[in-house]
């Protein structure tokens, strides 16, 4: 945390030295002394310190600058720093409008010039000064700001982005934070704007897009696109974080491609309690945050977000053609992708994507539901997990689903935590009919099954689990999956008509093969796979042993 701030400005350079070297003498080790001449230099400094969040603790002023005042100066400060105690710097003469500024802008004191010696003149009132700002000051976040619309799609894209790769960020919501309109109005800007993100710099992003956010906060590396590398894994998922782990530790030149944030669906569960070694379970947040860790201390090259738009093979090498017509060269390819939500195709639900309604945990809304009722769809271990984690905040959580129980598709455990939680209730045979709102979702149409009754209820919130798909329609090339888009690999391939005309090669395809030589899948992504946390870990790291054989093979 960097350290609050004494700003001086004089027009006397002079005397502005010797107030500094007075006041760095005494106060540099808890205080950082800031000093300038120039009054517009003074009111840019302004501007980017309260965007960055820092701490005036003083403001120390000359009464009589040509280009203005002090006291029009402190006026002016006061606007962003209300809290900062102000001392005026005059001289005898001035003493009359020193005291007319006490009224005018609360000024806290006024130093008569000279003040030596500074241990009798200055130094005891600058003590008590900013003794007195120590008491009533409260930190105020330092980092990454986001003002936006709670319940606006653009805004929970943003907040998803920044929470799924690990980015520690304060939220202002528009509609009810007075932090976040001050800053919009301090910087000149409007609600069409929204939603806005100032940076650690103090310099600020209007209606971002991902890629150039990711640019701005450091995700993005400098990648030397014209080397070969050993190995790109295509999604950062368990699989492809495995993947890069074993395949950088054993000397392999690792990229890692990610089209969102890393951890796949497994980073926005609240709690996995069935991970080897965990035995009171953890967030696959802190899951991912573990494994990027190990992944970069090892040496894996990271481009996130990117989406990988193709894969060509030329002269023995795969070319990985990226969505901005950029493309990277490898020997290997280990494709990690996993699964996307299904959607629901009800009326209503496109439309208040984002904004009331969403797939998957979206764990950055939680908050949001406090005191509120949330419905969620789909009978897996993934809502299971949801529900528990929304009934800390809401005020009643709806499980929706259309068999009898949930023995059949969620884990023991889950289902006996579920049933214990007083506010979660399992609601058998229903659907989702239409989903209401103007601006965000207000209300379900609940269709029951057995009777096909419909029942409009409100509602603040609805998370979607109901399955998955895999994400491979970006593969073109000769790539055999089965027929629900999944990848199919090793001595699978065997059944498949057009596997003969396809694979040239004498051996038969390795485990993790696909019918494409040195292309991998792993995880999810994978035709056959246990969709297992653990599982996809082990496949990752399995994969990079085949490729260890794949690249021997073609040296």
């Amino acid at each position: 945390m960097s350290l609050p701030i004494i700003f001086c400005i004089d027009d006397d350079a002079q005397v502005l030295r010797a107030i500094t070297r007075d006041l760095k003498t005494r106060y540099r080790d808890r205080f950082r002394i800031l000093s300038t001449i120039n009054v517009q230099e003074a009111l840019e400094s302004l501007q980017e310190l309260y965007n960055k969040g820092d701490a005036v603790a003083l403001f120390l002023a000359d009464q009589r600058m040509p280009d203005m005042q002090g006291v029009d100066f402190l006026i002016k400060a006061m606007h962003y720093f209300p809290e900062t105690k102000r001392a005026l710097l005059t001289a005898y003469s001035d003493k009359e409008s020193a005291i007319k500024a006490i009224n005018e802008v609360k000024l806290d004191y006024y130093l008569v010039k000279p003040w030596d010696p500074p241990e009798e003149k200055l130094f005891p009132v600058i003590d008590d000064l900013l003794h007195d700002w120590q008491i009533d000051y409260h930190p105020v976040f330092r980092g990454i700001k986001m003002i936006g619309y709670q319940y606006s799609q653009s805004s929970h894209e943003i907040k998803d982005f920044l929470a799924g790769n690990l980015v520690p960020y304060q939220w202002l919501d528009i509609q009810s934070d007075q932090e976040g309109k001050k800053l919009l109005e301090n910087n000149g800007l409007a609600e069409s704007d929204l939603p806005v993100i100032f940076l650690e710099d103090g310099t600020y992003l209007t209606r971002p897009g991902l890629v150039e956010l990711a640019g701005k906060i450091g995700l993005n590396p400098d990648l030397q696109l014209q080397e070969v590398y050993d190995v790109v894994i295509i999604g950062a998922g368990p699989a492809g974080l495995a993947a890069g782990v074993y395949g950088a530790s054993e000397g392999l030149k690792t990229l890692l491609i990610e089209r969102r944030a890393p951890g796949g669906q497994a980073g926005t569960s609240s709690r996995i309690e069935n991970y080897l070694g965990f035995p009171t379970g953890l967030s696959g947040a802190e899951l991912t945050r573990r494994a990027m860790t190990q992944a970069t201390r090892l040496g894996v090259e990271f481009l996130s977000p990117q989406s990988v738009r193709s894969i060509e093979e030329k002269d023995g090498y795969k070319r990985i053609i990226l969505d901005d017509a950029s493309d990277i060269v490898t020997r290997s390819v280990v494709i990690t992708t996993g699964v996307d939500y299904r959607k629901l195709e009800t009326s209503g639900v496109s439309e208040l994507t984002g904004a009331g309604i969403y797939y998957g945990a979206a764990m950055t809304e939680a908050t949001a539901c406090t005191n509120k009722d949330v419905y969620i769809v789909g009978g897996g271990n993934s809502a299971g997990q949801a529900a528990m984690h929304l009934s800390k905040f809401a005020r009643n959580v709806y499980i929706l689903i259309r068999k009898d129980d949930l023995t059949d598709t969620m884990s023991a455990y889950l289902i006996d935590q579920i049933a214990a939680e007083n506010n979660i209730h399992v609601v058998p045979r229903v659907e989702v009919a239409s989903a209401y709102g103007a601006e965000k979702l207000e209300s379900l149409d609940i269709r029951t099954l057995d009777t096909q009754e419909l029942r409009n209820l409100p509602a603040d919130a609805l998370y979607i689990f109901i399955g998955a798909k895999p994400f491979t329609d970006w593969i073109q090339m000769h790539i055999i999956k089965d027929d629900k888009g999944f990848v199919k690999t090793g001595r699978d391939l065997k059944t498949h008509a057009d596997f003969p005309k396809i694979w040239k090669l004498k051996r038969d395809p390795y485990l993790l093969e696909t019918s494409s030589p040195g292309i991998f899948a792993a995880g999810d992504v994978r035709a056959g796979a246990m969709n297992r946390v653990a599982s996809a870990v082990g496949e990752g790291s399995m994969a990079i042993s085949f490729v260890h054989k794949y690249l021997a093979e073609v040296k």
